[in-house]
Formats: C-alpha cells, sequence, structure tokens
C-alpha cells in the first residue's frame, strides 16, 4: 500500500524574449511523470546529467515550483501546501543533497545543523535534542565530539554521512537522495550505502534514489524508473530493468556500465556498437516527430516501457 503518489508532475521553465520580454517557448525539465512509494523501498532514477532527475526530486520536496501535477501524501493533496507547514509532509520527506559541502551552513557547528529539523518540527527539551543528536551521530558511525566541531572540519564521506544523520533526525518516512555519492571514492561510496542500507532495515525508511551509475543503483534499488528528456522512458523492478531492457536508452545506459574484466574488452565494445548503430536506424521507434519520449506502455504488471508499439523494442 502506497503513501505517497506522484501524478503527471511538471516542471516547466519559461523561455522569454522580444522586445516586450514575452515568454515564447518552455524548458520542459519534468514532463508528466508518476510514480508511486510504499514503506521500505528503494526507488531508482536514473538517467543522463540534465535529463531531471534532480528537478523531480526538488519540485516533491518543495524546493522547485510544480508547473502542474499533483503530489499526494497520505491520501491529501499536498502539491500547494509543501512550504507552508500545514501537513506532516515537510517533517516526513527529507532531502540528503548532491554536495553535501554546501548544504550546510559553514558558521554553525554539527549539533546546530543536525538539530535544525528537530527544532523546526519537534519540540524538545534541550537535554532530548542532545540526546536525539548523539543517537544520529552513532547511527552514521560518528563520535560525540563530532558535534561540536564545524563542516569544514570533516572529510567528503564524513560530511556525507552528517547530511544522512541531518535527514534521518525527524525519522522521515521518505528520504530523497540525490547523488549522494557521486563525489566520493569507491571505499566511502560503500561505506556511505551501507550505511544507507543499515538505516532502511531499522527504521523501515523509503528512498528515492536519483543517479546516473546504474551499478549503484542495482545495489540499491527495489524499483528503477529511467528518465530521458523530462519523462520515463522505462520503469520496473530491478530484474525487468536489467535482464529484460525494452527502451534503447535504457540499453544504451547498460552497455555504459564500466567493466573491469580484460577479457570481455572486446565484447564489450562491440555490443556498445551494435546498440549505436541499432539507435541510428531506429530512433523513429523511441522518439516521435518532436524528439519527445512516448507515452508509457505496460507490458507486463511491473514493467512499462516508452514505444510507439510494444513491437517496436529492441
Amino acid at each position: 500500500m502506497s503513501f505517497m503518489q506522484i501524478k503527471d508532475l511538471c516542471v516547466h521553465y519559461p523561455i522569454r524574449g522580444g522586445f516586450f520580454n514575452t515568454i515564447v517557448d518552455h524548458v520542459y525539465a519534468v514532463d508528466g511523470i508518476s510514480m508511486e512509494f510504499e514503506k521500505g523501498k528503494t526507488y531508482g532514477l536514473v538517467g543522463e546529467s540534465g535529463c531531471g532527475k534532480s528537478t523531480t526530486g526538488k519540485a516533491i520536496i518543495g524546493l522547485e515550483k510544480v508547473t502542474s501535477g499533483q503530489i499526494i501524501y497520505e491520501g491529501q493533496d499536498v502539491t500547494k501546501m509543501r512550504r507552508s507547514g500545514k501537513s506532516g509532509f515537510n517533517r516526513d520527506v527529507q532531502m540528503i543533497f548532491q554536495d553535501s559541502h554546501s548544504s550546510m551552513n559553514p558558521r554553525k557547528r554539527i549539533r546546530d545543523v543536525i538539530a535544525e529539523p528537530i527544532r523546526n518540527f519537534l519540540r524538545l527539551s534541550e537535554q532530548e535534542e542532545r540526546k536525539r543528536v548523539n543517537e544520529l551521530l552513532a547511527i552514521v558511525g560518528m563520535q560525540e565530539d563530532a558535534q561540536y566541531k564545524y563542516p569544514h572540519e570533516f572529510s567528503g564521506g564524513q560530511k556525507q554521512r552528517l547530511g544522512i544523520a541531518r535527514a534521518m533526525a525527524c525519522r522521515p518516512k521518505l528520504i530523497i537522495a540525490d547523488e549522494p555519492v557521486s563525489a566520493l571514492d569507491l571505499s566511502v561510496q560503500a561505506q556511505v550505502l551501507n550505511f544507507m542500507k543499515d538505516i532502511q532495515e531499522e527504521f523501515g525508511v523509503t528512498y528515492l534514489f536519483i543517479s546516473h551509475d546504474l551499478g549503484v543503483v542495482k545495489h540499491m534499488c527495489d524499483e528503477i524508473n529511467i528518465m530521458y528528456r523530462g519523462r520515463f522512458v522505462e520503469k520496473g523492478h530491478r530484474e525487468d530493468i536489467y535482464d529484460d531492457p525494452r527502451h534503447i536508452y535504457t540499453h544504451r545506459l547498460l552497455s555504459a556500465i564500466p567493466d573491469i574484466e580484460p577479457e570481455t574488452r572486446v565484447e564489450r565494445k562491440q555490443e556498445r556498437l551494435k546498440v549505436s548503430q541499432y539507435y541510428k536506424e531506429n530512433q523513429h521507434k523511441f522518439f516521435d516527430k518532436d524528439g519527445k519520449v512516448y507515452p508509457l506502455q505496460s507490458i507486463s504488471d511491473t514493467h512499462a516501457v516508452a514505444l510507439a508499439s510494444i513491437e517496436g523494442g529492441m
């Protein structure tokens, strides 16, 4: 049973020009996407830079203005209430930002950084607040004395863990993780991802995991949405996407996953060339005459793909 639904979400930015600075066109950053969130699951939002992933996350949480569509939280339309604080939505939906350093006030100690959502949404005494901050630091593997330091005194991986602690401060139902490990080296990536998994198992939190790294997404996500030009080109369970991809863009993403085995280097290169050639010859099957992605069509109970016809898949 889903606790939150996104229905036909659109975020369009006007393009102005001419002598009177009138609107002459729009940038369709997010162009009619729909999602549902169930407790304890991880949902992947995957695509290349500029496809609308981060804009989607920011629109859900209220940092971007929604042009049209609905955000339904526990049966209530909160699309226009996200910034007002009139519902529990602002407390129950939190975000881990891609740039952990710039998302923290450099003049505040870590205790105040983590305690900010607690002070906004919970009425705790100073002693209770201190106890909650210490608990959060312990959850992400940090020492208690970390609360007295400033953000610049921590490494990138430590700051990302502190960002997770801040997002967990009010025990939210949904955490939007915007490229949480893209700026970290591989060993630190694994550490942060494992912390996120442990937190999910302990508290039953739901993640919207935004990334362009399909290897990380395969490790983290139960259901995956592939995004291109502001729309979903394919969505389904992890097995649907990795074992039976139908859209050419999904094939191109999968073929680009790095493979360190030298024995398969030639085969991987041939596969990429095959996918690229197929795309050139069959582009009309995957995009309309204006270059837009077709609406999604269901091909099973869990799998949907954006094609002119179901027979048009690769």
